[in-house]
């Protein structure tokens, strides 16, 4: 069982009794991410109190554990004194401190930064400066920089007089005397040199580094194929200017994913479980509107064919069989394509040899789908004509939906657009509407045959 769970009717109870010392002294043994959990569960006059308890420091590595959600970072500042939660404010590392004062209005935001000591608040500006989801509004600026000058024996004075405000330590990043990032050194290569050792001598000058502009996504897939704990970001004139960790990665990963799937499942921001009904209609309602006008073309196809309807109404019994069935297959086609786009395996060169691939599969897919389809068809109706012309339609609409399924993440991504727009239910409805355009289409044509 989880420590939290067997400490918290305690510390409550220490909270209502107003003992601080004892309060302090268990909640402090907890990791911080077990004290945001216990800070989240209270309610707001406990919470008051723990304000009291603890300092600014503290919340502020209690704040640094969690990620909450964007409205919760406005609701718990509130509940604090203005002054409180400016210090703790800046006591956070800089790009987290810049990631909760993003959720704030820019009036909040200057009477934050104005309190704030002078250092921690210029920081915190210069970093509020950068686009949203760039490489510059998720870096930090607390790292450890060597002049390449150095030996060893000073690099290890810098280390530490820095490393208690560094992010991490583990890497050292080498400018020259204009702040341009030159080369980096492991901290463990640092330990095992010599002492007189100049620092360019053993530094790797081959350093991976990202530009201030780049997108956070990319960011993510450099961390991830160089296995980095953190990257350096530099300007177009190569100077550094802070470094983005893989704590920092973790949290866009998370971000990225679950907007990607919310669109894939056609729901605006679905961040978290909303609150209110009327909250969670109004994320939905767009997507749903525009599926249901999409829809409307299905029913729109069905009144045009309904003289072949009428003529042979067992083939109303197949339509949902094709729809469903295509409708799968360009969903299947849609995620194979939006990963490989998310994750860069698709390449300007490779993207005709994915349709070429994608077009192969709904071939194949689709011929053994209308083979089987056929054979079910005749032995369950024992008509071959019908069994024929079913078994064509799956053939025709999984190969079409398939291909339809990568094609257009691609088009929507060459147009500068996220791919993830081309969810599920669109691919889905867009399907429908190829399906039983194919499957009645073909009915009409072979009407003397079948009736």
């Amino acid at each position: 069982m989880n420590q939290l769970a067997l400490d918290e009717s305690q510390l409550i109870e220490f909270l209502s009794n107003d003992l601080m010392d004892e309060f302090r002294e268990e909640f402090m043994q907890l990791h911080p991410y077990d004290q945001s959990l216990f800070f989240e569960k209270v309610e707001p006059d406990i919470r008051k109190k723990i304000f009291h308890y603890l300092s600014p420091k503290e919340m502020a590595e209690l704040f640094e554990a969690t990620k909450f959600d964007d409205e919760q970072y406005e609701f718990y500042l509130k509940e604090m004194d203005t002054t409180y939660a400016a210090d703790m404010l800046s006591y956070m590392y800089a790009d987290n401190a810049v990631d909760v004062l993003n959720e704030l209005g820019k009036d909040q935001v200057a009477s934050y930064l104005s309190i704030m000591d002078e250092e921690s608040a210029q920081e915190i500006k210069d970093l509020l400066h950068y686009d949203e989801y760039t490489a510059g509004s998720i870096m930090t600026t607390e790292y450890v920089a060597i002049p390449e000058t150095s030996t060893c024996r000073s690099a290890m004075t810098i280390l530490r007089k820095e490393a208690p405000n560094a992010e991490t330590v583990y890497y050292l990043f080498v400018v020259n005397e204009l702040h341009q990032l030159t080369g980096v050194i492991s901290l463990r290569d640092l330990i095992i040199a010599e002492e007189d050792t100049l620092i360019k001598d053993i530094m790797n000058e081959r350093v991976v580094s990202i530009l201030v502009s780049e997108d956070q996504e990319e960011v993510a897939r450099t961390i991830k194929d160089y296995n980095f704990l953190a990257v350096p970001v530099v300007d177009f004139e190569q100077h550094l200017l802070g470094i983005v960790t893989v704590d920092d990665i973790i949290d866009v990963l998370d971000e990225e994913a679950s907007d990607d799937y919310s669109k894939l499942a056609g729901v605006a921001h679905m961040d978290t479980f909303d609150k209110s009904p009327f909250q969670a209609a109004k994320k939905r309602l767009p997507w749903l509107i525009i599926l249901l006008f999409l829809g409307m073309l299905t029913a729109n196809l069905m009144s045009i064919f309904e003289k072949t309807l009428d003529q042979v109404a067992l083939l109303a019994v197949f339509i949902p069989l094709i729809a469903g069935t295509a409708g799968n297959s360009g969903t299947q086609a849609l995620a194979v394509a939006i990963r490989g786009i998310a994750t860069g395996d698709i390449e300007e060169e490779s993207k005709f040899k994915l349709l070429f691939r994608e077009a192969g599969t709904g071939l194949t897919t689709g011929l053994l789908c209308g083979i089987i389809v056929v054979g079910i068809v005749f032995f369950w109706k024992h008509d071959i004509v019908i069994g024929l012309l079913v078994g064509a339609a799956i053939f025709g609409s999984i190969f079409v939906a398939t291909l339809a399924g990568s094609f257009i993440p691609l088009l929507i991504h060459r147009m500068k657009i996220d791919p993830a727009v081309a969810s599920g239910p669109f691919i889905t409805t867009i399907n429908d509407v190829i399906s039983i355009l194919i499957y009645l289409g073909l009915a009409t044509l072979f009407i003397s045959s079948i009736s």
